[in-house]
């Protein structure tokens, strides 16, 4: 008994370092990262030029009204869709269409706004409009506020307890309240708190977003986190560029916790009428606005992805013809196939490791911590990259796929992290106590009793981890050292003036990856399941 119960305190030890030593090795550039940021604050004379510079106001506002459309617009979407179409069938279609919507990477999604309405767009030869999409940031954010609410109705979906809020309806309903007024005061009141965390790393990649800015624009000048990226890029050249690079990222997360106050300071100030009922009663609905809301979100999405399609196989399309003169495969002949392959080593690589780290963290780690493993989500990308391009220099890793790999891995895991958490938790404890009862040790149990019943969220853990790491463009830029060429650095570079058919080839791969992935895993869930159908 004695031996057996060292042996288990022997297991937990070592699952406990070895899941501190995984996320260590993970999550070490946040603190030279968050230190390169600040240590400009200490240089007065940075401050002074970053002031003193002519794009910095422009490009200030730029960032203000990009993020300010996507943060109250994606809620604003989101909001109306569920309370015009929850409960009901056209909720549950909407639903059905969110993993396709959501599976279409934001560098992808934007090349097929922009060939839609820029301004010799798609829609510019229909209308003869041009709708001056890289203008003070609006394009830039009506093209987050779409795709940040897709993510938000995902979120929604997850967070809606159906029988419960039913319930609540039903009586709201049956004291003659309407149904837009009874869906505010039940479903828009318990919501509005469980999306805190989703509404944050929205404001925060609103806020730092580059390779969708570069792409959409403004260029002239630029947004802010565009405009530090450049000054961070001109390290050789110019030092002082650099710092002020830093500076302009530590004001994004100054920014970004003034957003977060004045959300929180609405909230409070709306709490308390939401969740009252007055004796006015009205009939109000909002269904026709949520219908046509979704059905103009859908079909923004599937424009963007026809025009990706259209372009890739366009033999000839001049302004302002409406179809390419003809169709052919040339530009697929020609296109370069390399990013592809880098792209799914790279992705396959940084997702296979992910999981490993997330199980044994998950397994050994604390959850005290959780949290504070998603904070590269709602923190600017750029000084967490370079600082991990800073530690790469030290150990002579820049340039290398060990090194690209490892700076996937900083926003790979926590996105992982949050898929697989919630099955992890609610993973019946009773199973382990029984297996410990046949002497198991820590280790048997979780491989033959955790694993196999939670393979299924695992899986789309690893799905979702995959599709992270084909999105990511600095990490890839900075850690690569210029040496690796992805889909989405590809994509991005071909937008600054390159040929559109092959822009729309790359941007319709990086969309391929994730899609045939999430398939594949999906797929592959259901044949592991089989013969376990209570799992289903």
């Amino acid at each position: 008994m004695v031996t057996a119960l060292r042996s288990e305190v022997s297991n937990r030890v070592l699952q406990r370092t070895l899941a501190l030593l995984a996320v260590g090795c993970v999550f070490a550039p946040l603190l030279p990262g968050l230190v390169m940021m600040a240590k400009p604050m200490l240089m007065p004379d940075i401050w002074h030029q970053l002031w003193a510079d002519n794009q910095w106001s422009g490009a200030l506002q730029a960032t203000l009204n990009s993020t300010v459309i996507s943060v109250t617009g994606s809620l604003t979407l989101c909001l109306v869709l569920l309370c015009g179409l929850w409960p009901g069938a056209h909720w549950q279609r909407l639903t059905s269409q969110l993993p396709l919507l959501l599976a279409l990477p934001h560098v992808a999604f934007a090349s097929g706004f922009l060939f839609l309405f820029s301004d010799n767009g798609w829609l510019a030869r229909l209308c003869s409009v041009s709708f001056h999409v890289d203008e003070n940031g609006v394009g830039l954010g009506i093209l987050l506020a779409l795709k940040e609410c897709w993510f938000l109705l995902w979120v929604a979906s997850t967070q809606l307890n159906l029988q419960s809020l039913s319930q609540q309806l039903t009586v709201a309903q049956s004291l003659g309240y309407g149904p837009l007024q009874s869906r505010i005061r039940v479903l828009v009141a318990q919501l509005l708190p469980r999306l805190k965390w989703a509404l944050l790393a929205v404001v925060a990649y609103s806020l730092s977003v580059v390779d969708v800015a570069i792409i959409l624009g403004p260029n002239n000048p630029p947004t802010l986190a565009v405009l530090a990226w450049q000054w961070l890029a001109d390290a050789d050249a110019d030092p002082q560029r650099v710092a002020m690079g830093m500076l302009t990222s530590l004001l994004l997360v100054v920014m970004l916790g003034i957003f977060s106050t004045v959300g929180y300071a609405a909230w409070l100030f709306t709490r308390r009428a939401l969740g009252q009922f007055s004796g006015n009663r009205h009939q109000f609905s909002v269904q026709p606005v949520a219908l046509a809301s979704g059905f103009i979100m859908v079909l923004t999405g599937t424009a963007a992805i026809t025009m990706l399609v259209l372009w890739s196989f366009a033999d000839g399309w001049f302004y302002p013809a409406l179809l390419p003169d003809a169709f052919a495969l040339t530009g697929w002949q020609a296109a370069e196939l390399s990013p592809l392959t880098t792209t799914l080593l790279l992705a396959l690589a940084s997702s296979l490791i992910g999981l490993l780290v997330v199980v044994l963290w998950l397994e050994g780690g604390s959850s005290r911590f959780d949290l504070w493993l998603a904070l590269p989500l709602f923190l600017p990308a750029l000084p967490l990259v370079a600082g991990q391009y800073q530690i790469l220099l030290v150990i002579d890793q820049d340039g290398s796929w060990l090194g690209v790999i490892w700076s996937h891995l900083l926003w790979v895991v926590p996105y992982m992290l949050l898929v697989a958490r919630p099955a992890w938790h609610q993973f019946d404890v009773r199973l382990t106590i029984t297996a410990q009862t046949f002497g198991w040790s820590a280790w048997k149990i979780l491989c033959r009793v955790k694993l196999p019943l939670l393979i299924r969220p695992l899986l789309a853990s690893l799905a979702v981890g995959f599709s992270v790491s084909v999105a990511q463009y600095l990490p890839t830029l900075y850690a690569g050292a210029g040496r690796f060429t992805s889909v989405t650095t590809e994509t991005v570079a071909l937008s600054s003036g390159g040929d559109p058919q092959q822009q729309a080839i790359q941007a319709l791969l990086q969309m391929l990856l994730p899609a045939i992935m999430f398939i594949a895993m999906r797929q592959l869930s259901r044949l592991l399941t089989h013969y376990r159908q209570g799992l289903r």
